[in-house]
């Protein structure tokens, strides 16, 4: 079996590193976060592995490696990680995409039952020590509409599916009639967004951000809403405008929405979000399960067995769309 050098871009004290242990004893393998920490490795590699490194390290040590056959990334979001000496390339890129999926399918679920169960309004008035009977909703019937339906969709779907509710899908791609996707109600063109989004009660946002994304939920789409719709952003921040966001939740032209991401992380200090009572905060942390790094380890090694054995890599990126 051919000898592999493997570059991953990380602190080497990060606890994830002592997995790399159990790869054949064919691969060797270099940890570090900064160029110079690689030395003459980068002559070798075969692989780079952005386990944590900064867009800038990892354009700069990708351009020190001649060799390189694949790079794999730790993350699903690609859109600080693509330059263009990397698209340009003959490189296989992977991501981490549908790694942490579950968790973020959860997430959406657990916003949709917030709003329609007033959770808030619960923990005010229990702190308050008032006894309040209110009206809840019930979400058995009510429509999730999903923007971009890949892995992270489809683990949204499943979810709400599961609890009786209707689901509609912006894809960039529809399926020719016969091959439609049984979690789906209907599926949507993304010029046929605006129409979608008109018939929902819920909106999840799970689209990757790329130069077709930026911006795609905006002025427009925040109009045709219903008042009583909410917004749950899993995906990237920018894909929503979020001036026009903070407008529409300000104004109750939206109920509210659900937010784990957002246009800078972290959120500055005084954004209108934190005053917000109908706006549910998540520090970009919806997946951080207690297994979600050591998952995220094991999906590389076995990527990497894959690709010792020749075999097809998954997750494989369309450099130029960005996913």
């Amino acid at each position: 079996m051919k000898n592999n050098t493997i570059l991953v871009l990380g602190e080497p004290d990060v606890q994830q590193a002592s997995m790399l242990e159990t790869l054949p004893p064919e691969a060797s393998v270099f940890v570090g976060n900064s160029a110079t920490a690689f030395g003459q490795a980068v002559a070798d590699a075969d692989i780079l592995f952005n386990w944590s490194g900064s867009p800038a390290l990892f354009r700069e040590v990708f351009r020190l490696c001649p060799r390189l056959r694949w790079v794999h990334s730790r993350s699903a979001g690609l859109d600080k990680s693509l330059f263009p000496e990397l698209i340009e390339s003959s490189v296989v890129l992977t991501n981490g995409s549908g790694v942490f999926s579950s968790s973020l399918g959860e997430f959406a679920l657990a916003a949709i039952l917030y709003f329609a169960k007033d959770f808030r309004r619960m923990i005010r008035n229990q702190m308050a020590g008032v006894w309040e009977a209110f009206d809840v909703l019930p979400i058995a019937g009510y429509t999730v509409g999903i923007v971009g339906y890949g892995d992270m969709g489809r683990a949204v779907a499943a979810r709400v599916r599961a609890m009786g509710m209707k689901v509609l899908a912006v894809k960039r791609h529809v399926s020719p009639e016969g091959q439609a996707d049984a979690l789906v109600d209907e599926v949507f063109g993304p010029d046929r967004r605006i129409e979608m989004l008109a018939r929902c009660d819920y909106v999840v946002v799970t689209a990757p951000l790329t130069a077709e994304t930026n911006g795609m939920i905006g002025e427009a789409e925040f109009a045709t809403m219903k008042p009583t719709a909410v917004v749950i952003n899993v995906g990237r921040g920018p894909v929503i405008n979020e001036r026009a966001l903070v407008k529409a939740v300000a104004e109750g032209r939206i109920k509210g929405a659900a937010l784990d991401v957002f246009d800078e992380e972290p959120l500055p200090e005084g954004h209108p979000f934190y005053r917000r009572e109908n706006v549910l905060l998540s520090p970009h942390c919806a997946d951080h399960t207690p297994e979600w790094l050591n998952d995220a380890m094991r999906f590389f090694i076995a990527q990497y067995e894959r690709f010792r054995r020749a075999e097809p890599l998954l997750n494989v990126v369309d450099k130029k769309l960005g996913y």
